[in-house]
């Protein structure tokens, strides 16, 4: 017995010691392997990766933009009549564009590893690179179909008309700056007269250069086609500028019509956390009274001037009654969660597509980066979820996810526009 016993331990300490040394070492390996992928040179490495694909999917995102307007050129000028490769480039660019800032987002968390960052953006640069030289292809055979198919002067003389339906749409941004400015403090209508002389500005610069592409035209050395294209380029950001001015003069006679109601429904949520708070425990009790004093006190500074700053204090009032939620917390029942969501979502939609109004304007015109772009896609998504939610508490999360990804996007756009300034 003692003899097969020694037998057994010399066989297994051994294989305990072989075994155990091999778990140390793979034990040893992945430690390794996980600190050399949260190590500084693999964040850098990461990072560098992350802001390559961003500066691609920008690329993508400004070509997809260039390609709707020779897409929008394309049937205005030859009523449909050119191939279909520029209107199957745009649906494949569009698709792969908002599935790569998808991903864009997914690796821009706090959270994400490195190597995910490294191997998706790799993926997105090359799926945007690859993108982008399909849209070139198409451009290609597109001009070559113009070139031969459509004269310059027929071009020229149907651009003028665009141009001539493009002032008639505006009529005068300058009646509706004014409108605003004379009832109104400034922070309120800056962004509505940014828009307006711009939308003017843009559209005196498709002016001359449709004149320049009408001198190109009668000359059969030269090409009109990149006048008629620069042209095209303007008064498609005329016209996002003339509809970003509405928007704003929309949301601002909105506002004013709507903050006799906010208050009044904020005043409202108000007395029922009073309410709720006269059946909580004496320490939540004075918690939450102490919140509702400062809830209360800052809805009476924002009456004092509401007048001037309608679209301000409706958004005062929307982060008020934020506010207020975090402060009942879970003491509310069901039925009244609900209620207040109800009262709650208008204002907070409203403030939520002024904010995305103010990060596209930004956007526009500051080539924003990818990150800010992104952020900007979410808000438009968040804002679309929020209009579509039948229940009105999931709605209000949403609304209020989309203000702050539009808050966010024109902030990282300004950023990037004070980057390159300085």
């Amino acid at each position: 017995m003692t003899e097969a016993l020694g037998a057994l331990l010399g066989w297994l300490i051994p294989a305990v010691v072989v075994f155990g040394v091999a778990a140390l070492a793979v034990a040893a390996i992945v430690w390794a392997v996980r600190r050399s992928r949260r190590s500084p040179r693999a964040r850098s490495r990461a990072a560098a990766a992350r802001d390559r694909a961003g500066a691609a999917l920008v690329r993508l995102d400004d070509a997809v933009g260039d390609l709707e307007i020779e897409v929008g050129l394309s049937g205005a000028l030859y009523g449909g009549g050119a191939p279909s490769s520029l209107r199957r480039a745009r649906l494949s660019a569009q698709h792969v564009r908002d599935e790569s800032f998808d991903q864009y987002r997914a690796i821009s968390v706090p959270d994400a590893s490195s190597p995910d960052i490294e191997r998706t953006s790799a993926r997105i640069e090359q799926r945007a690179t690859e993108a982008i030289a399909a849209i070139a292809g198409a451009k290609v055979e597109h001009a070559r179909w113009v070139d031969a198919n459509v004269s310059a002067p027929t071009q020229v003389a149907a651009a003028r008309e665009r141009l001539v339906a493009l002032r008639s749409a505006m009529g005068d941004p300058a009646a509706l700056v004014t409108d605003l400015s004379s009832r109104f403090a400034e922070d309120e209508w800056a962004a509505a007269s940014r828009s307006a002389h711009s939308a003017l500005a843009e559209a005196d610069e498709a002016e001359r250069l449709l004149r320049v592409a009408a001198a190109e035209s009668t000359d059969p050395s030269r090409s009109a086609l990149s006048s008629l294209a620069q042209a095209e380029r303007a008064l498609r950001q005329a016209e996002v500028d003339a509809r970003l001015l509405e928007e704003h003069h929309r949301l601002v006679m909105q506002a004013e019509a709507a903050v006799p109601g906010e208050f009044t429904a904020a005043r409202a949520a108000v007395r029922q956390a009073m309410v709720i708070r006269e059946q909580l425990d004496p320490a939540d009790a004075e918690r939450l009274g102490a919140d509702l004093r400062v809830i209360e006190s800052e809805l009476s500074a924002a009456e004092t001037d509401a007048a001037r700053h309608p679209t301000r204090t409706v958004e005062v009032i929307v982060r008020l009654r934020d506010r207020l939620d975090i402060a009942v917390g879970d003491a509310r029942t069901a039925q009244q969660r609900l209620r207040g969501a109800r009262t709650a979502l208008p204002g907070t939609l409203a403030t939520a597509r002024s904010a995305l109004a103010a990060a596209e304007a930004s956007i526009a015109h500051s080539g924003a980066g990818a990150d800010a772009r992104s952020r900007m896609l979410s808000a438009q998504e968040e804002l679309a979820r929020a209009r579509q939610a039948g229940d009105p508490v999931e709605a209000l999360d949403a609304a209020r996810r989309a203000m702050r990804d539009a808050e966010d996007a024109k902030a990282l756009a300004d950023f990037d526009r004070h980057s390159r300034g300085r």
